[in-house]
């Protein structure tokens, strides 16, 4: 009897370990179904790549919760990691999400959907992948094991800010530890690098965007992180002493739409902009903004409902509306979005016709008819109005102080590490030993940052090649931070031509990967790589949906891309065998060259003709003069005008000149924004058809009203500027007026103001009054001013030790200042607050110059 309750015993404890051993990773059985299916289907989709990608499961010790995991991952992934990534690769990912899930207190409290989606997840936008989980777990655990989940996640940003303060870059996502590499990054880039950071340690995290601010220009993306039960926001890279407080927390108030990608199938209770069957994208916006549910009916032009039509909800940006949700109308000709307390545009269509309504607050229902149709020349102007500024939470000074002193300490650590890059004298002494050009050697090693080492053995070992120098021309500044020495060799090594359009790696917004040596023999032309495509690459424009580029070898492999990345496999491909090619930049079209001249490459019936070329010419108001950059040229296909890219060309930098466009629809669109955030915006529609020139003159819209003085502020007060005597006001505007503005440069938005200074910089000298930028004492931190480059040379800088000048300010404006950085002003030579801006705006520096011309020009009332 004692002998078959030890047997007896023993069966049971195997049997449960066995069990502990199989449990699931998807409890859920009709979940689990649901997954397995997609990844079956998924399988057969690439099962040109199914040693690389599935031979992982066929490993004798992978667990059923391993197993379960890497499908939900192959399930749902984007066609760039089925195409560029393999099983090892992602079973280290799930390894490493179920490892913090045990390391860490807080792992046991996650939910498992919020797990799934959250942190076992190692995609965050379009980066390239790499294996900065791993690295960070390691560098993290210990300096937050101990911690509670809440200060976690602000000890982590503090990290984050220790590696990556913020600058502009170009719209390619780099990977985290690329980015470490640089130390700085745009706003997507950080919080990219900052989710992928908190995934690292086990913390559910989420990118959230703004796909347009409605206030201001540009865009903004930060993060969220799920804390015991709730979701909290906070600024990537960029820390506060609590959760839920950021400089953009009063403009997030003011937006129309934040939103987030959601990978696989989620069940969560945020209302969903779109769900297809790898993903969603879920509205946020509720949890920052008061909201309205903004209601579209569209209809026929005899008021009869559409069914299926498309409507896209638009915000004024930079010159164009840009769509922030779109939705699709159901049999009463019915679509919603939850939107904010601003006016949209509401654009619908179904084939080319089209229509167009703006939606104001007050509309319980926007109906908007169909009853346009490309070909009619008209003008029109519309005022667009957005949401009111709110208060915000406040943290105590003594906090704001104490984090001020930890975020000056965390910009030590990493503008020491900025200081080992290579040095002006070590570069120069670089080039001389290898009898190179210093100014060119110095260039490019200074823009290659934390990668200068790479670049230096790139030039080392093509110091013999003629096409140096005009190589490294070709790359963008992002390639020069973040590609090895041996990916640029080969390049330079395996295309011999001397055609930047046959040896550049640079085709598009991809990453260089590399070098391919062709996927088709020497003698095969241009129509063969075409034929090729067309019969063997599958195009699949939904799957691909975080927009990541797939890599020319991965479509070779998988036989599936998205267009683009179908488009820049072509480029790559002709390339490879000599034949120069290009993504032609303004319309995206894919080239190649014959004698000098630029073919497109026809890949699909509809586009089987080349369209008939029209010459346009593009002249300035001669009452209105428009900055180049400041308006947009629009064409029409499939029922919505699509704008034409010209921000990097510089044939446009100086009026007139002439475009070669394809013959069709436009539209020509301006628009002028009040100091309330208001946008009035002219649009003019026309069709060019024939031989004839045609010309078009691009007119900003006219904001009504007068100028007023918002304010007074002492021209006599004094300034203390860094070694040198005690000035006023008054002298530093030189009788014409003075710019101020109050930044704090450990945060992107004032880091955003010098940036559109150096855009007006000459206008700004050509006016020559006075530009003043003040510190305040508790703000001043060991900031590297030299990067931004191109100020206006009457710029100046002091501290405002104890805030004296900002309460001046603050005073005469009626406000109470809440560390919304910049506060900017004008004055006028009598000290007149003739304009004001606080927080996150893009074109200050343009705004200002209005007021300055038109200071001389209107009345000035008192307000």
């Amino acid at each position: 009897m004692k002998k078959l309750s030890v047997t007896l015993f023993i069966t049971l404890f195997l049997f449960s370990a066995c069990m502990e051993k199989e449990k699931h990773f998807l409890k859920d059985q009709t979940y689990r179904e649901q997954v397995h299916q997609q990844f079956e289907k998924r399988k057969s989709e690439a099962k040109n790549r199914q040693e690389a990608l599935f031979s992982v499961f066929d490993r004798e010790n992978l667990s059923l919760e391993q197993r379960e995991a890497l499908e939900f991952l192959y399930a749902y992934m984007p066609l760039s990691d089925l195409a560029d990534y393999d099983g090892d690769f992602f079973l280290k990912q799930v390894d490493m999400a179920f490892q913090t899930r045990e390391y860490f207190s807080w792992g046991k409290t996650v939910p498992d959907d919020l797990f799934r989606h959250f942190v076992l997840v190692y995609r965050v936008n379009n980066e390239n992948l790499d294996t900065a989980r791993v690295c960070f777990f390691e560098e993290l655990k210990d300096r937050i094991k101990h911690l509670s989940m809440y200060d976690a996640a602000l000890e982590v940003n503090h990290w984050c800010h220790e590696k990556v303060t913020y600058r502009g870059t170009d719209g390619r996502t780099s990977a985290p530890l690329a980015l470490i590499r640089t130390s700085w990054g745009r706003c997507g880039e950080e919080s990219t690098f900052t989710t992928t950071a908190l995934r690292a340690v086990g913390i559910p995290a989420r990118q959230c965007y703004t796909p347009r601010w409605v206030h201001t220009d540009d865009n903004h993306a930060w993060v969220e992180v799920w804390i015991d039960g709730q979701w909290h926001y906070l600024g990537a890279c960029e820390p506060e002493p609590e959760l839920d407080v950021a400089w953009f927390s009063a403009p997030a108030k003011r937006a129309m739409m934040v939103h987030t990608n959601v990978f696989g199938p989620y069940n969560g209770p945020e209302e969903k902009n779109l769900k297809t069957s790898l993903y969603s994208i879920i509205n946020l916006l509720s949890n920052y903004a008061d909201t309205r549910v903004v209601k579209v009916q569209v209809t026929d032009t005899n008021g009869q409902p559409v069914e299926n039509a498309r409507v896209q909800f638009k915000v004024y940006n930079y010159a164009e509306f840009y769509p922030v949700a779109t939705a699709f109308t159901d049999k009463q000709g019915m679509a919603s979005i939850t939107s904010g307390k601003g006016d949209l545009m509401i654009w619908t269509n179904k084939g080319d016709y089209y229509g167009y309504k703006k939606s104001e607050v007050q509309d319980e229902i926007t109906v908007v008819k169909l009853e346009h149709q490309p070909g009619v020349a008209y003008e029109e102007n519309i005022t667009i109005n957005v949401p009111p500024e709110q208060p915000v939470k406040e943290i105590s000074p003594e906090k704001i102080a104490a984090n001020a002193v930890r975020l000056a300490y965390e910009d030590s650590i990493r503008n020491a590490y900025m200081a080992t890059f290579i040095t002006e004298n070590q570069a120069r002494s670089f080039a001389e030993q290898n009898q190179l050009n210093a100014n060119e050697v110095w260039k490019y090693l200074n823009l290659a940052q934390g990668n200068w080492q790479q670049i230096s053995d790139f030039i080392l070992q093509a110091k013999k090649d003629a096409r140096l120098f005009p190589f490294l021309a070709t790359l963008t500044e992002k390639d020069l931070r973040d590609t090895p020495a041996e990916y640029l060799i080969s390049y330079l090594n395996n295309r011999t031509p001397t055609d930047p359009y046959v040896y550049s790696p640079r085709i598009e917004q991809e990453i260089i990967r590399p070098y391919d040596s062709g996927y088709f023999l020497s003698d095969n032309i241009h129509k063969a790589i075409i034929d090729y495509i067309k019969d063997h690459i599958q195009i699949n424009d939904d799957e691909n949906y975080f927009n990541c580029r797939i890599s020319p070898r991965g479509v070779y492999e998988l036989k599936i891309a998205d267009r683009l990345s179908r488009n820049i496999f072509f480029v790559a491909s002709c390339r490879s065998i000599g034949i120069p090619a290009r993504i032609e930049p303004e319309t995206s079209k894919p080239q190649y060259s014959v004698k000098g001249q630029w073919i497109d490459a026809i890949f699909d019936e509809e586009t089987a003709t080349q369209s008939p070329k029209v010459q346009l010419t593009v002249q300035n108001s001669p009452t209105n003069l428009v900055k180049p950059g400041y308006y947009t040229l629009a064409y029409f296909k499939d029922g919505d005008f699509h704008t034409l890219d010209y921000e990097d060309n510089p044939a446009i930098t100086n009026f007139p000149y002439t475009l070669t466009l394809d013959e069709g629809y436009y539209r020509l669109m301006t628009g002028s924004r009040a100091n309330d955030g208001s946008v009035t915006v002219r649009t003019e529609y026309f069709e060019l058809k024939g031989k004839k020139p045609h010309a078009v003159a691009v007119k900003l819209p006219e904001i009504t009203g007068k100028l007023f003085v918002k304010g007074i502020v002492d021209m006599n007060s004094i300034v203390i500027l860094q070694d040198q005597p005690k000035v006023t006001l008054k002298e530093l505007s030189k009788g014409k007026g003075i710019m101020l503005c109050f930044v704090d440069m450990g945060k992107e938005p004032s880091k955003h103001i010098l940036q559109d200074l150096g855009a007006v910089q000459k206008a700004l000298e050509a006016w020559d009054g006075g530009i003043l930028f003040m510190i305040p004492g508790d703000k001043n931190s060991e900031i590297n001013l030299s990067v931004f480059t191109g100020l206006p040379q009457q710029t100046t800088w002091a501290v405002d030790n104890e805030r004296t000048l900002l309460k001046v300010v603050a005073n005469a404006l009626q406000m109470e200042f809440r560390d919304n950085f910049p506060l900017t002003v004008y004055l006028s030579r009598n000290g007149g607050i003739l304009y004001s801006s606080e927080g996150y705006r893009i074109g200050i520096g343009e705004n200002v110059l209005k007021i300055i011309r038109q200071e001389e020009e209107s009345t000035i009332s008192k307000h």
